[in-house]
């Protein structure tokens, strides 16, 4: 029986509910329950409604739409018989099934956007190389830059979260500093003062969405400053210039030895501000020596130069005495970022940056324009973790796993690429490996990666012309998967043209 009419006097025609936005005042006169059937009819068939959902109850629904009960029971009834809804008593009414849906018509590039997605080893990586690369399938992971995910300390996290809540007053869910939390921002400047000699007050300290985002504020710090390019080591990160030359920035290289980045080449750029990763090198793992140091000093001093030092994979150390960041004798001219991205998770999105007086004010005003400040209550469990010790518990636990795998890869390297140099072994969470051969790398990581395994081709990380290699992330992967992964290397590379 179809009581549409029911109940019309209930609700003007303007009445409607959140649920699919249904206006019933599109419904013809005298057919509702046929409306809201077919409503929902499309709903399941274009994917709003998937399999497992929930429907509204029948008497919130019509109280929403002002109409009478019985509108909302006919229209169900009529979808249960058809084999799309099925009621589950308490569980109210649930979608088991839905229609067929007409083929979806082929999208047609937006006006300038390419046709199709560039391949993962185009001769010159994309902006989104790294996004298609980790979204390509593969058995065996070996990119650099990622922890074990898997050791992420659970319990630990959940009993600080919950610790967090219990002592949450309800006026610190709202707008906070866009500088961070005061108790993350006091938690980082004692753990970069126990673990890396640096010297800060909390006042300093702003908090980030990790390094990516630090280079993103002050590139457009730097822009507004009057700096047009900022020199990087080469080989260095391409992630890292990806995000400078975003910002309309040049980057010149600067070549790296095995004393780290030659300063002077770096005079001879004339560029006003350099990025460095000294005490872990990406991806070469060489350290800045300290008659280099020296050198870099003299340069910030007599030309007023500013040093981001990104100090990436510090604590990652098996081999070597912890180096002192560069922020610790020369605060004046160092930006000093820091994450837990690889120390925790990169998903967190929580970093720092001490920058030098004369950026500071500049780069809070920079992030309070681009999002107001991080998530508190991230920053407080983080804040709570790095106060309590836990965070260092789980760091010691992390670099007696690392080791373990690190030595996995170096005998798996010597058993599967007996040509190969090893560099960078005493620290981080990755190896390069480079090749007398005269072949493209970007060859062999494509290769490696038809056979499942992930591999980043050094040449990625260059701007000018070198040795073929691979850099190898060992930190996330188990030591059989780390063998079996650079046991695939060896065959492909044995079998290069």
């Amino acid at each position: 029986m179809d009581r549409s009419n029911e109940g019309a006097s209930q609700g003007s025609i303007t009445a409607g509910a959140d649920f699919l936005h249904l206006a019933v005042g599109e419904a013809p006169a005298g057919g509702k329950s046929d409306w809201l059937a077919r409503r929902i009819r499309h709903a399941l068939a274009d994917g709003r409604l998937p399999v497992g959902s929930r429907l509204p109850a029948t008497r919130v629904l019509a109280g929403e739409l002002g109409v009478s009960r019985g509108v909302v029971t006919e229209a169900y009834r009529r979808l249960v018989e058809d084999g799309f809804l099925a009621g589950r008593g308490r569980n109210g009414t649930v979608v088991v099934g839905a229609p067929a849906a007409p083929p979806a018509p082929a999208a047609s590039p937006a006006p300038g956007e390419p046709a199709a997605p560039r391949p993962v080893f185009a001769a010159e990586p994309g902006a989104d190389v790294f996004d298609t690369l980790r979204g390509a399938p593969a058995r065996i992971d070996l990119s650099p830059g990622l922890p074990d995910l898997s050791a992420f300390p659970r319990a630990a996290w959940l009993r600080a979260e919950r610790q967090v809540l219990g002592h949450l007053a309800a006026a610190d869910l709202g707008y906070g500093d866009p500088r961070g939390t005061p108790a993350l921002r006091r938690a980082v400047a004692h753990w970069v003062a126990r673990n890396r000699g640096v010297r800060a007050d909390p006042g300093e300290v702003l908090d980030v969405s990790g390094t990516a985002q630090t280079l993103t504020l002050l590139g457009r710090v730097l822009r507004d400053d009057g700096i047009t390019a900022v020199a990087v080591e080469d080989p260095g990160s391409l992630g890292a210039r990806q995000h400078l030359r975003a910002c309309r920035l040049d980057t010149p290289p600067v070549a790296v030895d095995s004393e780290g980045v030659r300063v002077d080449e770096l005079r001879a750029t004339g560029a006003a501000a350099v990025l460095l990763t000294p005490a872990h090198q990406f991806p070469t793992g060489v350290v800045l020596r300290g008659s280099r140091r020296n050198e870099l000093t003299r340069w910030a001093r007599e030309t007023g130069g500013l040093v981001i030092e990104d100090d990436y994979d510090a604590e990652h150390r098996y081999d070597r005495p912890p180096v002192p960041a560069l922020r610790s004798v020369l605060p004046e001219h160092v930006c000093y970022a820091g994450s837990v991205s690889k120390l925790l998770a990169p998903a967190l999105r929580l970093g720092w940056v001490l920058a030098p007086p004369k950026y500071r004010e500049a780069l809070v005003a920079a992030k309070r324009f681009a999002d107001l400040g991080n998530a508190a209550l991230p920053q407080l469990v983080l804040a709570r973790l790095m106060e309590s010790g836990a965070l260092e518990r789980h760091l010691r636990h992390l670099r007696r796993q690392h080791r373990r795998r690190r030595d996995a890869m170096i005998d798996a390297v010597g058993a599967h690429l007996p040509g190969a140099t090893v560099h960078g072994a005493a620290a981080g969470l990755h190896l390069t490996v480079t090749f007398r051969a005269g072949f493209a790398d970007t060859d062999l990581a494509a290769l490696a990666l038809a056979r499942g395994v992930k591999a980043h081709p050094l040449s990625w990380h260059s701007q000018r012309p070198r040795r073929p290699g691979l850099v190898l992330g060992y930190a996330a992967s188990t030591p059989t998967d780390i063998g079996e992964g650079v046991a695939v290397l060896g065959d492909v590379l044995r079998h290069l043209p």
